[in-house]
């Protein structure tokens, strides 16, 4: 099982919206997450807006390209890019780059 964390940035003046959707996300966009492998998946904001994503599947490259195949995560993604600082013309998820994981207890 691969461990992956990543980082965003949430904009200042959209923390308590970025809050709400996440406190209601889609019942199909929840089903296209757990469907295409992503177990374990939390995300962890910080009042600045520095948001941690951290999640476990199997094959981190697969549970993209599935995610990257389905209606529901691009309307999804359409959706959240605009809470987001420096994607840069990107979409969140394109702009997730995985963080080295340097320590891990077992």
């Amino acid at each position: 099982m691969q461990r992956v964390c990543f980082l965003l940035k949430v904009r200042a003046d959209r923390l308590d919206e970025y809050r709400e959707r996440h406190a209601a996300v889609w019942p199909e966009m929840l089903d296209a997450l757990r469907a295409t492998g992503w177990h374990n998946y939390s995300l962890f904001l910080r009042d600045d807006g520095l948001l941690v994503g951290y999640l476990e599947t199997e094959d981190f490259a697969a549970a993209v390209a599935g995610m990257e195949a389905t209606g529901v995560n691009a309307r999804w993604q359409t959706q959240m890019a605009p809470f987001f600082e420096a994607l840069d013309g990107a979409r969140p998820d394109e702009a997730v780059k995985p963080l080295t994981e340097v320590f891990h207890l077992a």
